[in-house]
């Protein structure tokens, strides 16, 4: 005899695999192993599905059974009393099944199981295949168990297979009004009751950074659909997951749903003896109550739900290491380099042993520095797969104190895990938990989420789509592509930054320039560096760079680079918040990655380090501190400020380069408002290394103040022309030093030549405009001030206005902006040329005359200039030419 069966509590996938599996195995007997859900029951009752002849279970002699047929489970739990017969000898089982393994799968003879949306879709690829007719009834009966299990293809367990299974159905005379009445029917008085109940019970809990939503109801009968309404309540509520609990009858039902791969409810059903999918799982609980349901639950989830990642995700790579043959000195001195206490040691490749920190330097300690590393190894290594799960990485690097674990696969070193790593991993975990616990409102910051949402809501489309062509070709490539630093860090923050940066797990170079060929644009090469840009039409650049990792020599010095991965490229960075990045590939476009916890950071507004070392290898990263700090309101770390005192006091801003220093102190003055980043700047000592005679008093604070105000005038009055704003507040930071502490910081900070001589000159002309011209404004000609002002730049005037005590003064400014700059005269070199002037200085001189009788409103339009210059210079012009008007007329 042949059996075909499925789970208990069938739905409509369950009876539509068996009814496929019949035309598989014709012979067979269709046998429920239990009950089906209600929706099943009534669909019976309705439908002519009678004539398939299903047999009742106490009808089945158990001893003649020969073949088992499983269809929609395979779990030995979920087929009642068959489960009996599986041991007998000469039992053959067939399985067709789409759900995942589970622990309690039957051992089975053939087997066919593909992860798709429903089992009915296995069946119709095998129909398409053979050329197997299916007919209108039995498609209509498919259709349900495909449209039912794919949540009428949303779910997210849904494939393109299923869409096709759901063709081939139709195209066989599947009747959709049919699909429609059964999936989608309307919600009793009765069930909206109950949705309500669900929703007024709901209550979330936070299982190691995964927040899931618990809900339960307790009813006096049973209620059909309870699926359908957690599946409402999870889209009502916009819940990740959702485990709802309902007591009917004599019996619990779970229901649950997971979008998050950290959650296999199907797992989390089975043992409760239910299964499903890792997105969407049930059980029948028959043997407890619904609080001890309740707490076996709660019990279960906070050991299922570990959404901890594999070696793969943790591991550093590419690995730092070193080989036998090395000397012990040079050895140590990597070590140093990129500061790290342990490192594998590979032979041609291969893995052959681990050296220390502490062993080098106790072998420097007594001389060994010419010995070979070989000679001090431990060869005593374990290592793991890149699919290790988190407590084998724990076994090795807790329990078996060893420093570092190798991550190897196919004999090959990929990368490897440190203790730091294990450390980051749990302590970020753990303090998330607190906050959680202490307060809700404190959001859950994973390592991984996606922010579609977020570039879809601040990117152009355009820059979308070049985002999306830069994932692409990295896919086509095998590099993977993120966007990283203050673009991401600024999306985060919700404020406009298009500047751009990709950094590519690959060859930079080769990846811009397969860019630039493909798009058309242009690439500015940097191959020293292992960087590009970039040049699009419309002006904008896109800076592209290989992953890399630097270090430094010693304090203050430019780095050393060299390739390297994502996280150790994220790791050489100044701040947390600039951590960030965004995957562009498409398998993973707008996942938010984040190792060193910049999220959190960005939510707290702190700026931190992300090591100890950080201002002692950077010093300028002190003025970064300071200038993002400002910029978004937020404060530096505790430690992160401490470290910056140490650093200062060490006198490290005096070992920087000028124009190193120089341009990050251009950045600061190029802030909207510089002010409390300078005031900073001098709270923790650093304004010294610029020049120890720049006090921030108030009169001091009150000139920026001004300064910033004409600066807003001037950008308001002129919109067009440039300004460099950086300029005016450096006078305003040197205008109360004397000239020689001018010429020191000017060269403290490698300003050219000329710029130099400019500052002094805008300091001597501009103190002597205001001590003397000015306080006289009354007497002077609108000329006068004109000409007084024609030398200086408009950056030089503004700090005039700023400087200026008086408010006639300012106005004087103001008119020269708009009245007097850009007053033209009518006449020209040419005309008096024409008029019979012998060229040479007196020209000039003319000129001006004209254009200061303009300014003064003496003369307008090119008749009175003509007559002006007659009457201002006579003896240039013969009495014939002065008495000939037609000569001047045609002028």
């Amino acid at each position: 005899m042949e059996v075909i069966t499925t789970h208990l509590n069938a739905d409509f996938d369950a009876m539509g695999a068996m009814i496929a599996a019949k035309k598989l195995y014709p012979e067979a007997l269709l046998v429920f192993p239990g009950s089906q859900e209600r929706t099943l029951r009534e669909y019976f009752i309705k439908s002519t599905v009678y004539i398939y002849g299903f047999k009742r279970l106490r009808d089945i002699d158990m001893e003649k059974v020969t073949r088992l047929i499983l269809v929609d489970t395979r779990q030995a739990s979920r087929i009642g009393k068959f489960v009996d017969i599986l041991t007998k000898p000469g039992m053959e089982v067939h399985v067709y099944d789409h759900h995942p393994d589970a622990e309690d799968d039957v051992k089975a003879d053939f087997s066919v199981v593909k992860n798709v949306g429903s089992t009915v879709t296995l069946f119709t690829g095998l129909f398409r295949e053979r050329g197997i007719k299916v007919s209108a009834e039995e498609a209509t009966i498919m259709s349900l168990g495909v449209f039912e299990d794919t949540g009428s293809f949303t779910f997210s367990s849904t494939t393109a297979e299923d869409f096709e299974a759901a063709a081939f159905l139709l195209r066989c005379g599947a009747n959709l009004n049919v699909v429609s009445d059964m999936v989608t029917r309307e919600l009793t008085a009765e069930q909206v009751t109950l949705l309500n109940e669900l929703i007024l019970s709901a209550k979330k809990y936070n299982f190691n950074g995964v927040e899931v939503c618990l809900t339960s109801v307790s009813v006096d009968r049973y209620v059909g659909d309870f699926a359908v309404l957690v599946h409402k309540l999870r889209d009502i509520e916009s819940l990740e997951v959702v485990f709802a609990l309902a007591r009917m009858d004599d019996r619990v039902y779970l229901v649950a749903r997971s979008r998050l791969p950290e959650v296999n409810v199907a797992a989390i059903a089975s043992v409760f003896g239910g299964g499903g999918h890792a997105t969407a799982a049930s059980a029948s609980i028959r043997d407890l109550t619904l609080v001890q349901t309740e707490e076996k639950l709660m019990e279960t989830l906070r050991s299922h739900i570990l959404p901890y990642p594999a070696a793969e995700n943790l591991m550093s790579s590419p690995p730092i290491f070193t080989e036998p043959g090395v000397e012990v000195g040079e050895a140590h001195l990597t070590m140093v380099r990129y500061n790290i206490n342990a490192m594998p040691v590979l032979d041609k490749g291969v893995l052959v042993g681990l050296i220390t920190r502490q062993v080098l330097e106790k072998a420097l300690f007594h001389g060994l520095t010419r010995q070979t590393v070989a000679e001090f190894m431990n060869t005593d290594v374990a290592s793991v797969s890149p699919q290790a799960g988190l407590v084998d990485i724990q076994t090795y690097l807790v329990e078996l104190h060893q420093r570092i674990l190798p991550v190897v696969e196919d004999g090959k070193l990929l990368g490897v895990i440190t203790r730091r790593d294990l450390l980051d991993l749990m302590l970020s975990d753990h303090s998330q938990d607190v906050l959680r616990s202490e307060d809700p409102s404190v959001a859950f910051w994973s390592k991984r989420k996606n922010i579609r949402s977020v570039l879809a809501e601040q990117l152009p489309g355009t820059m979308i789509q070049m985002l999306k062509e830069l994932g692409l070709l990295a896919e086509s490539m095998g590099f993977r592509a993120y966007a990283v630093g203050g673009f991401v860090r600024d999306l985060l923050l919700r404020g406009p930054n298009f500047d751009l940066d990709i950094v590519v797990e690959g060859n930079a170079i080769e990846f811009a320039l397969a860019y630039a060929d493909k798009y058309k644009v242009k690439a500015k090469l940097h191959k020293k560096f292992g960087t590009a840009m970039l040049i699009f039409g419309n002006a904008r650049t896109v800076d592209v760079a290989s992953a890399r990792f630097e270090y430094y020599q010693h304090p203050a010095a430019l780095p050393i680079v060299e390739f390297s991965s994502l996280k150790m490229d994220l790791y050489r960075r100044d701040f947390t918040i600039n951590t960030l990045a965004v995957a562009l590939n498409p398998d993973e476009f707008g996942q938010l990655i984040d190792f060193f916890s910049g999220q959190r950071d960005i939510k707290e507004k702190i700026v931190r380090v992300l090591h100890n070392l950080s201002f002692i290898e950077d010093p300028t990263r002190i003025m970064r501190a300071i200038r993002f700090e400002q910029r978004f309101g937020f404060r530096i770390g505790k430690q992160t400020a401490s470290l910056i005192r140490y650093a200062v006091r060490m006198g490290l801003i005096q070992k920087l380069g000028g124009r190193r220093l120089f341009h990050e102190i251009r950045l600061i003055l190029e802030e909207d408002d510089p002010l409390p980043a300078l005031r900073r700047m001098a709270e923790f000592g650093v304004m010294p290394a610029l020049s120890s005679q720049i006090k921030f008093d108030r009169k001091m604070e009150e000139l920026f103040a001004s300064l910033r105000e004409v600066i807003s005038w001037y950008r308001l009055s002129f919109l067009d022309e440039p300004l460099e704003r950086w300029q005016v507040y450096l006078l305003g930071l040197f205008s109360n030093l004397e000239p020689p502490e001018i010429v020191k910081a000017a060269g403290r900070l490698l300003l050219p030549e000329n710029q130099l001589e400019r500052l002094l000159w805008t300091m001597e002309n501009s103190g002597r405009l205001l001590k003397v011209f000015f306080p006289d404004l009354g007497s002077r000609k609108p000329s006068e001030v004109y000409r007084a002002l024609l030398p200086f730049r408009p950056e030089e005037l503004l700090f005039l206005m700023g400087k200026a005590q008086r408010e006639e003064t300012r106005k004087a400014v103001s008119h020269y902006f708009h009245r007097y700059r850009n007053t033209q005269i009518e006449l020209r070199g040419k005309d008096l040329k024409a008029m019979g002037i012998p060229p040479g200085p007196i020209y000039r001189r003319m000129l001006d005359d004209l254009m200061d009788a303009r300014i003064d409103k003496q003369v307008q339009g090119r008749h009175e200039e003509i007559n002006f210059l007659l009457s201002r210079w006579p003896e240039f012009f013969s009495e014939v030419a002065r008495a000939d008007e037609r000569f001047f007329a045609n002028l």
